[in-house]
This record gives structure tokens, C-alpha cells and sequence, in this order.
């Protein structure tokens, strides 16, 4: 049931932001009378499920039975159709290439820009109905829970992350993404009174992108409950002592607490707690999984300031505008990472089973919205990257006409576009190998 739900997530989220993408091209084309022989969504070689042509129109609509995408075939164009035939024909007044520069210079960047606009709509109907919650970076006063990768290049527990070189963190949970989009070389922390500088070798990278929680929050070890059923029950703990220590090892916090306890199953310790101003040694046992049977608090409310941010529906829309603004600059950051060899992000890129597993296993309207906007501003991005067979290629060579007054040969075109084609289909091969290196691995 999880993974079906994860499927129709994937499938409608894509669907949405492939219609936009293409009626953006459509619209522009219309706008400049050309003429839109079809549009689909997903691909129909061979037949299509549905297909539809009003009367008195030109343009064919469908469904394809092939769920990878869809298109907009614009006549007079040289696209991923490669109609050769098409193209040998007489220019005719409608098509595509008779229209001046200008025409198809906006014919071509509709899509980006629609699925641009796409996002700004839905992060201002996100943060209108939702708004946002977060803590702040400067509100863990706990300090971070290092990992062992952290720990290994030079954080410490309890460290309060102040920067990444110059750039100041905003939100806690996105200290790693930080780290990796601005590829750091030192981070300046406060460690207890001391402000230290933490060097940070580049050759960790590679290791920073695939691990998954080097940052957490640094909660303190406090008694929530202790069930009746407990094997502490009668040891004397009482809800809100907090554990500092057991059997004299520093535990301050909770994950580094459960450590512990994970290597002295079914033993007898002396842990040291705070109860208000007492300090007090008390003998406890663990079961036999390595667990005090106790409740531990961790409610993060209790322990650090929420940040919430509520909008009515005008004042969401300026912050739409921005937050798109945001994503697409950290995208971009994010995006030069995978052509650095070096970093080894390119093993990081994957397919639709990547894709798919971003999404919860459970429907979520507010996480799939949010990740829906993230996704058309990366189509967005991808797309006008000026790499022919993409419409950031075809931007280029447009761009070049007019630049020089010189029109690129329709047999230059089509070389162009074979080779874009053949430099996605390397991608397309590329992500779906890590994807299925990742699920047996």
C-alpha cells in the first residue's frame, strides 16, 4: 500500500507539472498563430489510451500509454519527434520557423517559465494555508549531536553552528544541506565559552553527501514517564529527572544515552541525575534489549523556541515569490555539485524510484504540494541548461540568431538535437543505474 501510494504521488505531481510545462509552449504558440499539431500527456508510440481532436481545430489532445513525460508537437520545430519529412516541406506561414526570432525565443522559454510560475503559485497556496514551522539554528542552545562522520572531520557535540565560511545558517534542520551547497572549507562553532574553527577537508564530500544525519538536536536525557509495568519502576526516577551520566560516562544527551545502554543489556548501572538543584546517584538495570523502560521527553517545543510563520492570502504571495526565488538559487548551487567529479554527487542522481521515494508512504497534501513546487523548479532548471535537445538548447541557438542575425540549418538543428537526445539518454541510463545499484546495495 505505501509503495502504491508513493506510485500515484509520483505520477500525479509529474503529470501536473508536465501539462503546465507544455501548455506553456502551447500557449505562446497560439498567442503567435502557430500551429500545435498535438498535445499529450505521456508519450504514444504506437497508439495512444485517448486522443481527442475538437472540430475546427488543428490541434490533436491525448493521453499516451507510456507515463515518462509528455509533449507539445509544434509544427515547423525540430523536437524529439525528429519529423524529417515534416521539415523538408515548404515553410508555410504557421509553422514554427517562419516566425521572427523574438516568437520563438518565448515560444521555447513558455515552459521554464510557466513551471517557474507553477512553483510560486503553489509555495503561495502552501504558506497561505499552512504557513511555515521551523526551528532556528540560533535556537539550539543544546547544541548539535554529532555522527561519527562529524565527529571524525571535527564537530563535536554540543557544538552551536554559528557559520559555514560566511554563511550564516538560518534553519537547524538544514545544517547539512548548507555544509553541502556552499562546499565549506571551515565552520566556525561555539564550544562551550571558546568560538572554534572547524577546517573541513574537501575529499569529505563525497562522504557528506551520502550520509543522512550528521547534525541532530542535541536533546537532554529528561524522564518523561516511567511506566508502572517498568523494570525501573521502584529504582526511585521520577518524571523530569534528567540523566546526565551512567556508571560515571557523560550521557548529557538522549541518543548518546541509548548508546550506552544498547551495550549493557540486562545490566546493573548507577545513573547521575539532576532533579531541580539535587544531584543524585541512583541504581538502575536495563532489560534485556538494552532499554530502561522509561519515556524519555522528546518534545522538541519543550526544548527549543518553534519559529511559526502564519500569511494571509496577499502576504503569501510575495513570500511564494521569494521562497521559488530561494529554491531555484540552492538548486542551482546543488546542480554545479554533480558536474564536479570530485564531489561524486553524479552518484547521487537518480530516476523516478529517486524520485518517488522522497514522497511519504502516507498522503500528505501539505509535503506533497511542497515537494510538487520543488520539482518544477528543478524541471525549470533542468530545462534551461543550454544543452540541445533540452529548451534551454534551442534558447541558445535562438538567442545566437539574434544575436548575429545568422539562422543555425535545419541540418544543424537536427545533428543538435541527435545529440542532446543521445547525451539524455546517457543521464536517463545513468540515474536508473544508480537507482538500481542503491536497491541491491
Amino acid at each position: 500500500m505505501i509503495i502504491l501510494i508513493k506510485i500515484l504521488q509520483v505520477v500525479l505531481a509529474l503529470s501536473i507539472l508536465v501539462l503546465v510545462h507544455e501548455f506553456g509552449h502551447f500557449i505562446f504558440s497560439r498567442l503567435f498563430k502557430i500551429r500545435v499539431e498535438k498535445f499529450y500527456l505521456f508519450f504514444d508510440p504506437w497508439f495512444s489510451l485517448f486522443k481527442y481532436k475538437p472540430k475546427n481545430s488543428d490541434t490533436e489532445y491525448g493521453i499516451g500509454w507510456l507515463p515518462l513525460g509528455g509533449y507539445c508537437k509544434i509544427s515547423g520545430m525540430i523536437d524529439e519527434s525528429m519529423d524529417k519529412e515534416a521539415m523538408q516541406q515548404q515553410p508555410q506561414p504557421w509553422e514554427f520557423r517562419t516566425k521572427p526570432a523574438w516568437q520563438r525565443l518565448l515560444v521555447l522559454f513558455g515552459g521554464v517559465f510557466f513551471n517557474f510560475v507553477l512553483a510560486v503559485v503553489i509555495y503561495t497556496g502552501v504558506l497561505a494555508a499552512w504557513g511555515e514551522e521551523y526551528i532556528k539554528n540560533e535556537d539550539v542552545t543544546t547544541g548539535v549531536r554529532v555522527d561519527d562522520l562529524a565527529y571524525e572531520i571535527g564537530f563535536r557535540n554540543g557544538d552551536r553552528i554559528i557559520s559555514f565560511e560566511d554563511v550564516v545558517p538560518h534553519k537547524f534542520q538544514e545544517l547539512q544541506v548548507e555544509l553541502i551547497r556552499t562546499q565549506a572549507k571551515w565552520a566556525k562553532v561555539l564550544r562551550g565559552e571558546d568560538t572554534v574553527t572547524v577546517n573541513i577537508n574537501e575529499n569529505y564530500i563525497p562522504a557528506i553527501l551520502k550520509n543522512k544525519g550528521m547534525f541532530d538536536y542535541g536533546i537532554p536525557y529528561i524522564i518523561g514517564a516511567i511506566p508502572d509495568s517498568s523494570v525501573n519502576a521502584a529504582s526511585g526516577l521520577a518524571a523530569g529527572d534528567r540523566i546526565l551520566a551512567l556508571n560515571g560516562t557523560n550521557t548529557d544527551f538522549l541518543f548518546d544515552a541509548m548508546d550506552f545502554l544498547s551495550e549493557h543489556k540486562g545490566d546493573s548501572l548507577v545513573a547521575t541525575v539532576a532533579r531541580g538543584e539535587e544531584l543524585l546517584f541512583i541504581p538502575i538495570v536495563t532489560d534485556t534489549t538494552g532499554k530502561m523502560q522509561v519515556i524519555p521527553n522528546t518534545k522538541l517545543s519543550d526544548f527549543y523556541n518553534i519559529t511559526k510563520k502564519e500569511y494571509s492570502f496577499f502576504a503569501a504571495i510575495p513570500a511564494g515569490f521569494n521562497k521559488t526565488i530561494q529554491t531555484v538559487a540552492n538548486y542551482w548551487k546543488e546542480l554545479k555539485l554533480i558536474v564536479s567529479p570530485k564531489t561524486e554527487a553524479y552518484k547521487s542522481v537518480g530516476s523516478f524510484i529517486t524520485i518517488g521515494s522522497i514522497f511519504p508512504g502516507t498522503w500528505n497534501w501539505q509535503i506533497f504540494w511542497n515537494l510538487t513546487a520543488f520539482l518544477s523548479v528543478m524541471l525549470a532548471v533542468l530545462n534551461i541548461l543550454p544543452i540541445p535537445a533540452l529548451d534551454g538548447g534551442h534558447i541558445l541557438f535562438t538567442l545566437y540568431e539574434m544575436i548575429t542575425g545568422k539562422k543555425p540549418s535545419d541540418k544543424f538543428l537536427e545533428y543538435a538535437q541527435t545529440v542532446g537526445m543521445l547525451l539524455l539518454l546517457g543521464l536517463m541510463i545513468l540515474a536508473f543505474g544508480n537507482d538500481i545499484f542503491r536497491l541491491f546495495n
